[in-house]
């Protein structure tokens, strides 16, 4: 179990390498600009569903891009203690910029 941290906008290279490494077992953490991938009916939302990964997003970034409203609801907003948290529940982290 890997937990990726994605910090990259939806069609960035990074999201795109990003999404070819999750398995379904694996956390996938949405920040900075991947926050805007976590709106409901995005394309990018799709394609994070697809991976069967459990989805997270940074509650603090979300709130600053002002996508919480939008935000679908089979995402997970957390704070920094669950990211923590979530950390630790994963043997790797991977940070994808």
């Amino acid at each position: 179990m890997i937990l990726h941290t994605l910090n990259a906008s939806p069609g960035s290279t990074a999201f795109d390498h990003c999404l070819a490494q999750v398995a379904a077992d694996d956390g996938l953490l949405l920040m900075g600009n991947a926050v805007y991938a976590a709106l409901a009916n995005a394309p990018a939302l799709a394609r994070l569903r697809a991976t069967g990964a459990r989805l997270h997003v940074l509650e603090d970034d979300a709130r600053t891009a002002g996508v919480t409203p939008q935000m679908s609801e089979d995402v997970l907003a957390i704070d920094f203690d669950a990211f923590v948290a979530l950390s630790e529940q994963h043997a790797r982290q991977v940070a994808w910029f």
